[in-house]
């Protein structure tokens, strides 16, 4: 039978039990050591088993990404698409209609300037009115800005829209992922964590999907109607958000011990065999919560460069922004690369489709691979094999656009590109960014990462259409030695830099942060007790506090 939670000698209530435990005794760490190691003891079907509801509500909140997804997979087919062209191109010398460069920059910046304005705010909205509410106001948002879109009749009302519709995606951004880390065990992180970016394949597969069914228009509804499929998303996931639990990690640290105990009897199933002690579970939480108060006293976004949380979110920044550095920008243009690579357009849009199931089948094999090679392992073979399938790509270009076979060479090869990203770097890069970060800094972290990263996209789609586009700079297929050489740079920087947190629960990391625990060491390095020896005087003070 279950563990049921236990009743404490103190009482009924978690705040006034906590509370006294934390100031008169060791059984508080004592809880909080037992509740480490059943994580560590439960496998994956065992969390399963005992967090079914977690899982569900944890897959509903990353369902929004799908919808940031699909308009981005959206704007880079209609750069291809003939009466997207028509409309809002010029005509070029050659008789065809082109979006210019300097549009093509302007519409994909325009969404990641809404990121960002959008990821600033929600670090602070979130904390204070938690994971729930902030994510229905950013779909019933989402919800009024698609109008813009829709009825755009000019690129400039086209990048409002976009600039818009930004703001609220900023925040599916960093709420689905934090959510995913916190409601979940240590044995199911990785997967939760890394369907985001599953999420965001099948909002790009959704997209090339219907583009692709949309050549057999020539009118304008065939840009009106992927537009309005946005609709069909924010309701249902409103309703269901609104009845899910909120965050027990967010709730502790606004210290409403009673409703996060609520909230994780909400997520575990009552009716398993495994083992689950919620008083346990929640003292682990709160000493999680005392360890990170006593090393850093604040949580706001200057806290995240203090301390050990500087490293850390060094970590989380660079492992945002290496997709960005690594040639997925070939991805987001995969249309129009193959189209300017020479290949026709119903073949662009048919290799785009493919490319994106590919990448669906990808991320889903990550999962197992993260199970056995741990996080650090893949993210590595990942960045070399993105690397050797930039320098291909790069080679082959050097061929004439005539030689058909050269053509599909470049498409095959940005297929397995995708495959490798969305097999590797891209699902591993949300699950280490979900893990490396504190939970009390954790949504600011994410929001500091992910702004870093939409300032180097920013940057990228300033360069991608200047180096694709035939009347710019014309680079075509030879842009495969541009990423090729930052994925090697960034293949260097993850060798030293990036930790192994597979099997560590939250505070396990915090110890092994604190205690500067050398990158390549984490993986090895024993922590037998969540109870820090103090070192220094500043240590010793903090570990007062925590008692």
């Amino acid at each position: 039978m279950a563990d049921k939670p236990q009743e404490s000698a103190v009482g009924s209530d978690p705040t006034a039990r906590h509370s006294a435990v934390v100031d008169t005794d060791m059984a508080f760490l004592a809880e909080a050591e037992r509740a480490k190691d059943a994580e560590h003891r439960a496998g994956l079907w065992a969390s399963l088993k005992l967090y079914p509801a977690a899982t569900g509500w944890s897959i509903l909140f990353s369902t929004a990404i799908v919808m940031e997804g699909f308009d981005l997979a959206l704007l880079g087919s209609l750069y291809a698409y003939p009466p997207f062209q028509r409309k809002f191109g010029v005509l070029g010398s050659d008789g065809s209609y082109q979006i210019t460069a300097n549009w093509q920059t302007g519409l994909t910046m325009g969404a990641q300037v809404g990121e960002i304005l959008g990821l600033f705010s929600v670090g602070l909205i979130a904390e204070r009115f938690g994971y729930r509410y902030t994510l229905i106001g950013a779909l019933s948002l989402v919800m009024c800005f698609i109008f813009i879109v829709f009825f755009a009749e000019s690129l400039a009302q086209l990048l409002a829209g976009e600039i818009l519709l930004g703001i609220p995606w900023g925040a599916f951004q960093t709420l689905t992922i934090t959510f995913a880390a916190e409601v979940c065990p240590v044995n199911l992180r990785a997967y939760l964590t890394s369907y985001v970016n599953l999420c965001w394949v099948f909002g790009q597969l959704i997209a090339s999907g219907v583009m692709r069914a949309m050549l057999n228009r020539d009118d304008d509804m065939g840009y009106h109607i992927p537009f309005a499929l946005q609709w069909m998303w924010p309701v249902p996931l409103i309703v269901g958000i609104f009845l899910a639990p909120e965050s027990p990690w967010w709730l502790v640290r606004k210290e409403r011990l009673e409703d996060a105990k609520r909230s994780l009897l909400r997520l575990t199933s009552t009716n398993s065999d495994v083992p689950f002690n919620a008083d346990e579970t929640l003292s682990m939480m709160v000493h999680t919560n005392q360890l990170e108060k006593a090393a850093v006293a604040g949580t706001t976004y200057w806290d995240c460069f203090k301390g050990s949380n500087l490293r850390r979110t060094e970590i989380t920044v660079v492992v945002e922004t290496i997709p960005q550095l690594c040639g997925t920008c070939l991805q987001a243009y995969s249309t129009y690369f193959y189209e300017q690579a020479g290949m026709s357009v119903s073949n662009s849009f048919n290799m785009t489709m493919i490319q994106y199931a590919i990448g669906a089948v990808g991320t889903v094999l990550s999962w197992f691979m993260m199970a056995y090679g741990g996080r650090r392992k893949v993210y590595l073979i990942g960045l070399t094999c993105l690397f050797i399938c930039l320098m291909v790509i790069g080679f082959v270009s050097i061929v004439p656009k005539s030689n058909t076979s050269a053509q599909w060479a470049i498409g095959t090869m940005l297929i397995l590109h995708t495959f490798a990203y969305d097999a590797t770097v891209g699902p591993v890069s949300y699950t280490l960014v979900s893990e490396l970060a504190s939970t009390r800094l954790k949504n600011k972290t994410v929001v500091v990462a992910r702004n870093v990263y939409n300032i180097s996209g920013i940057i990228v789609n300033v360069l991608t259409p200047r180096m694709l586009n035939p009347s710019a700079w014309d680079w075509g297929a030879k842009t495969g030695f541009f990423w090729a050489g930052l994925s090697f740079a960034c293949l260097v920087w993850g060798f030293f830099r990036l930790p192994e947190p597979k099997g560590r629960t939250y505070a396990e990391l915090d110890i092994l942060f604190e205690k500067n625990i050398p990158a390549r060491k984490f993986k090895s390095t024993v922590v037998e007790t969540l109870q820090v020896e103090p070192e220094t005087e500043k240590e010793k003070a903090a570990a007062e506090m925590v008692e």
